[in-house]
């Protein structure tokens, strides 16, 4: 039986300018860095509230996941913004925008009233989009 998600994959343009937007603007931690053979590097952030969560930082690339031709078409769509990358909770979206944009994070949407609370959505420098959400007061 599966019981958590403990890594999900953010495909990234390159990866110091993503370590340095996902720890200096939106305030996550390292919890891995280690070169690997090949150019690979295991990148992982999260935020710190969440010990058991891990953000895979990938730059496509051939390796034995992928040939060349699909980690270009993978840099593409990401460049584009074409791929979703999840949803940020806050317990206040608007302050938290403020702040976020205040570091000169790109917002695509305002905090707006949605069905299932606050929602903004912003993009990191690599074009990945992500949610920004505040749930409803129960």
């Amino acid at each position: 039986m599966i019981t958590r998600l403990s890594h999900a994959t953010v495909y990234v343009q390159d990866y110091d300018q993503a370590l340095e937007f996902y720890t200096q603007k939106l305030g996550f931690e390292v919890r891995q860095d280690v070169k690997m053979d090949g150019g690979f590097r295991w990148l992982t952030v999260a935020p710190k509230s969440q010990p058991d969560l891990e953000i895979i930082l990938y730059e496509p690339q051939a390796t034995g996941r992928m040939d060349e031709a699909t980690a270009n078409q993978i840099r593409a769509l990401v460049q584009r913004g074409a791929l979703g990358a999840g949803v940020f909770d806050t317990d206040d979206c608007r302050k938290t925008y403020e702040e976020l944009k205040g570091k000169g994070v790109e917002f695509v949407s305002p905090p707006k009233e949605q069905g299932y609370g606050v929602e903004a959505i912003f993009k990191d420098n690599s074009g990945n989009w992500f949610s920004l959400t505040q749930r409803p007061q129960q």
